[in-house]
C-alpha cells in the first residue's frame, strides 16, 4: 500500500497535469487524497461501484459516463484503489485513466520490490539466510553480490527520537545501491554502497555528515558505528556484528565520542571479547576480592588526571590545584588498598585496564 503523502502528491500531479477533479479511493469507500475536492454524490458513486464490482466477482472494468470516470487500481491482481477521473468532457477518460492507474501500479509495484528488498537486507544482516539463499534472493532483486559495503549503525542517544530513520531515509535511497532499515526501535542501518577508491577515511567523512544532517534537520544527538568494509555481499552481516560491537564498546570505555570505528577501538575491543569468569579473576586479583566502588570520586578523578597528564606529577597537582604532597598521598592510598603504585609504568597500567575490565562488567550486569 502506498502512504497518504504518495497517494496525494501523485494524485495533485495527475490533476495538474490534466486540468481535471481526481481522487483515490480505498476498498470501504473512504477518499484518501483528492484534487479539486469531491462531493458526496461522487462518495455514493464509487460505493455503488464497489458494491457492483463485489457482486459480480473479480471484475474491474471502468465506469464511464460524460461526467466521471472510475478506475480498479490494482496489486498483484487484488484491487486495492478506486482511482476517479471528473473529466465533465474535457477529454479521452478512457485512456487518460488507464495511463493514471499505470502509474498507480507503478508505484505499488516499485513499493513492493523495496519492501522485499528492505526483507532481504534485514534477514542477511541478521544471518537469517544460507548461502544460496543470499544469491539466489539477490538476483532475483537485482542486488549486487560482488559490490563493497560497509554496515554503518545510527542510535540515537535518546531511544525515543524516531525521526532519525525518516531523516537517514531522506539522505540515502536505494537507487543508489544503499539500502536504510531498522531491526529495533534502537537503531538505525545504514548498508553503504562504496566505491572501489573509498577507504575507511571516507567512511568517517561519511559519519561526520550523518552526525550534522540529523543534528541540524532532526535536532536528534546520535551515536554512531562502522564495521570493517565487505566485498561481498555475504560479508555485510558481519560488518553488522562489528558495528554493533563498536557502539557497545563506545558506550562503555569511549562516551565522549559520537563516531566510533571498529577499527580503532584499541584496547577497550579487546576487553570487551574477554570472557566474564577471565575478568572476575582479573578483577579479584586487582582489588583483592573487592571491587573498583571502594575507591572514592576525588581518587578516581585524581588518577585519571594523573594519566592524562602521562604520570607527572607535578603537572597533575597544578591543574588540580592541589599541593604536590596531596596528590602523591592521594595515589598513596591506591597502592595501600591494591598494592599498585600508580606512579610506576606497569602498576598504572594495570590499574588502568582494571578500570576498564569494571566498567565492562558493569555492562554486561546491566544487559542480563
Amino acid at each position: 500500500m502506498l502512504s497518504n503523502q504518495v497517494l496525494q502528491r501523485t494524485v495533485y500531479e495527475i490533476g495538474d497535469i490534466v486540468e481535471c477533479s481526481c481522487s483515490v479511493w480505498n476498498m470501504d469507500g473512504v477518499s484518501l487524497a483528492s484534487f479539486g475536492g469531491e462531493g458526496t454524490s461522487m462518495r455514493q458513486k464509487v460505493r455503488d461501484y464497489l458494491e457492483e464490482i463485489q457482486e459480480k466477482g473479480g471484475g474491474v472494468r471502468p465506469l464511464l459516463d460524460e461526467r466521471t470516470a472510475l478506475f480498479m487500481v490494482c496489486d498483484e491482481m487484488e484491487p486495492v484503489y478506486v482511482f476517479v477521473l471528473e473529466h465533465e468532457g474535457k477529454l479521452d477518460a478512457k485512456i487518460s485513466g488507464r495511463l493514471c492507474v499505470s502509474q498507480f501500479e507503478g508505484l505499488l509495484r516499485s513499493g513492493r520490490e523495496q519492501m522485499d528488498k528492505n526483507r532481504f537486507m534485514q534477514n542477511l544482516i541478521l544471518d537469517n539466510l544460507l548461502l544460496v539463499d543470499i544469491y539466489n534472493q539477490a538476483k532475483k532483486l537485482s542486488v549486487p553480490v560482488e559490490k563493497r559495503r560497509v554496515v554503518i549503525l545510527i542510535e540515537p542517544k535518546d531511544p525515543e527520537d524516531t525521526i532519525v530513520l525518516d531523516t537517514v531515509k531522506g539522505l540515502y535511497t536505494s537507487g543508489t545501491g544503499d539500502y536504510v532499515t531498522a531491526v529495533d526501535e534502537g537503531r538505525v542501518i545504514l548498508i553503504k554502497a562504496l566505491e572501489d577508491t573509498e577507504e575507511y577515511k571516507e567512511i568517517n567523512r561519511i559519519a561526520e555528515m550523518i552526525v550534522d544532517t540529523v543534528n541540524t534537520e532532526a535536532m536528534v544527538n546520535v551515536r554512531i558505528a562502522y564495521g570493517t568494509v565487505a566485498g561481498e555481499l555475504k560479508d555485510v552481516s558481519q560488518s553488522y556484528k562489528e558495528a554493533g560491537m563498536a557502539l557497545d564498546v563506545g558506550r562503555i570505555f569511549y562516551q565522549e565520542k559520537n563516531i566510533l570505528s571498529y577499527k580503532e577501538l584499541g584496547i577497550g575491543r579487546l576487553i570487551h571479547q574477554l570472557p566474564t569468569s577471565l575478568c572476575e579473576m582479573f578483577l579479584d586479583e586487582v582489588f583483592a576480592g573487592k571491587s573498583v566502588g571502594q575507591f572514592d570520586e576525588e581518587t578516581l578523578s585524581t588518577v585519571d588526571r594523573f594519566f592524562e597528564n602521562n604520570l607527572n606529577i607535578s603537572e597533575t597537582a597544578r591543574q588540580l590545584y592541589v599541593h604536590r604532597n596531596t596528590l602523591v598521598y592521594r595515589l598513596e592510598k591506591i597502592q595501600k588498598q591494591t598494592g599498585l603504585d600508580v606512579r610506576v609504568f606497569e602498576d598504572a597500567l594495570t590499574f588502568k585496564i582494571a578500570r576498564m575490565v569494571a566498567d565492562h562488567m558493569n555492562f554486561v550486569r546491566l544487559k542480563r
